[in-house]
């Protein structure tokens, strides 16, 4: 992590600099793009839980986080509640209208936003954010406009590596690790 902070540009860091909001597409973020059903039909995902711990470091900072996703799944409900995200916009296949709602129920600007995506249907709000990142496995499309790639791919990291990102950047990391050591 220590190694890709210096690696910023000062016009990266700025646009960090500026986000009170951080939001997470589903399948391929916080999950690892595949999907599980069994024979009923009943769907399973499985989440990181280092994802889980920096969704909820950055929070205790002051930057809100929600997700936005085109697929509905009552365990992104039940994962989120339990990690204290209450914007959670599930079934928005049209992610523009949610993503409208999120700013105006938060007062913010869309350069006071990030978003992390990893495939097309997250282009639509990754062009319009102040800083678009793509999981390391993101789709071509999606790296290619994004102003920072993460190094673990979707479901296996990359979410706390934005998060830790986003505190080092303003400077709230060490607060949050003063509560464990």
């Amino acid at each position: 992590m220590m190694e890709a902070l210096n690696h910023l540009s000062g016009e990266q860091r700025a646009k960090i600099s500026r986000l009170k909001l951080l939001i997470l597409d589903v399948d391929g973020v916080l999950t690892d793009g595949r999907l599980f059903f069994d024979d009923s039909g009943k769907e399973y995902k499985c989440f990181h839980a280092r994802d889980g711990h920096g969704i909820k470091l950055l929070r205790q900072t002051g930057v809100e986080v929600a997700v936005i996703s085109g697929r509905k799944s009552h365990s992104v409900t039940l994962r989120m509640q339990s990690l204290g995200v209450d914007r959670v916009y599930q079934g928005h296949e049209n992610k523009r209208a949610a993503f409208a709602e999120l700013l105006d129920a938060l007062d913010l600007k869309a350069g006071q936003a990030a978003h992390v995506g990893d495939d097309i249907l997250d282009l639509p709000i990754m062009t319009q954010v102040g800083f678009a990142v793509a999981v390391a496995d993101a789709h071509f499309a999606v790296r290619q406009r994004a102003d920072w790639c993460t190094q673990n791919p979707g479901g296996l990291g990359a979410v706390r590596e934005v998060c830790d990102l986003i505190m080092l950047v303003q400077n709230t990391f060490d607060a949050a690790l003063k509560a464990y050591l």
